[in-house]
């Protein structure tokens, strides 16, 4: 599988560590584009990629180039997988897939059309711990879960990407994407409603977010913001005791306590090169499989945390420039 990475900022190099590390002889880093020739060649010196592109549609017509890894500004996802997609190329795109709903639609039933491969690079849907959580919840060990609470923040304000509403900047799609996929794989889809308030900038771009989730007998608290570190835990709550997932952006330990907050059980993280290997080793079965979707993040998964995320953009009046 030679992968092709579009951009060379911060996720791409870990992307490109990592497929360096993996030391697979199955995946590979084939390609490297930017927008300036001379970044591609130094990350494809720096990484050891076999070719560099000074734009990014060289990239696309390569023919070796069997999976595009598009590590572009958010509001740059829909243009560069069409363009992928146009090209028939296989796409690994990071998150957010789009930047609403009718963008993942459009993507989406084109690469049905096409018989071709794409799928959101979210991590946490791919990581072991996912199964770990959902393991624990389904043992009944603290016993009746009736809330959660989640929270993910970075001081970020001075990121000039993230402060920029035409580049669909803000708390949501960068951060608060995290709590929100942490609620809905520990409760699942069927939510009775949402509530979502928010701290905006002058430029119009939601710093600090704040949204709760209702289920017929659950509730979910999520706080997700650009201007301060959190503690980045997740807590599930029930009427034995509580779950304790500590750095739901990619989970470091996972604790049960009783209701005397005693330690009742401590499970360990399988060891990784970075997190990203799970995406990838998901992409290389599908394509092997020729499969179009993958099974951790099917279509239709992609599909509903849009439809969300558009559902919480409508209740903090938050609208992009370019929508």
């Amino acid at each position: 599988m030679n992968i092709g990475i579009v951009g060379c900022g911060s996720i791409a190099k870990i992307m490109a560590n990592t497929i360096n590390k993996l030391n697979n002889s199955e995946i590979v880093l084939y390609a490297v584009a930017s927008r300036t020739y001379s970044k591609a060649l130094d990350f494809k010196n720096q990484f050891s990629a076999k070719i560099a592109y000074g734009s990014y549609d060289e990239l696309f017509k390569d023919e070796n180039v069997d999976l595009v890894y598009i590590a572009t500004p958010h509001s740059k996802h829909y243009e560069n997988m069409l363009q992928a997609l146009n090209n028939n190329k296989n796409v690994l795109c990071e998150k957010p897939f789009t930047i609403n709903y009718k963008q993942a639609v459009d993507i989406i039933t084109i690469a049905k059309n096409k018989n071709l491969f794409v799928c959101e690079a979210i991590w946490t849907r791919f990581m072991p711990s996912r199964q770990i959580i959902k393991d624990l919840i389904d043992s009944n060990i603290i016993g009746n879960i009736t809330s959660l609470s989640a929270n993910l923040g970075y001081a970020m304000q001075n990121i000039k990407r993230l402060c920029d509403p035409y580049l669909a900047g803000g708390a949501l799609l960068d951060v608060g994407i995290y709590p929100l996929n942490f609620a809905l794989m520990c409760f699942g889809n069927n939510y009775d409603k949402i509530v979502a308030s928010c701290m905006k900038s002058e430029l119009g771009v939601d710093l600090t977010d704040s949204i709760t989730i209702y289920y017929k007998d659950k509730v979910c608290h999520l706080h997700s913001t650009m201007l301060s570190q959190t503690d980045r835990s997740g807590y599930l709550y029930a009427d034995k005791g509580y779950i304790q997932i500590e750095n739901i952006n990619n989970p470091e330990a996972i604790r049960v306590y009783d209701l005397n907050h005693k330690l009742i059980n401590s499970i360990s993280i399988p060891s990784q090169i970075t997190g990203y290997e799970y995406e990838l080793i998901s992409c290389l079965k599908a394509l092997k499989l020729k499969q179009i979707e993958t099974i951790e993040m099917p279509h239709k998964e992609t599909l509903f945390v849009m439809k969300v995320i558009d559902e919480i953009k409508s209740l903090i009046n938050l609208k992009y420039p370019i929508e």
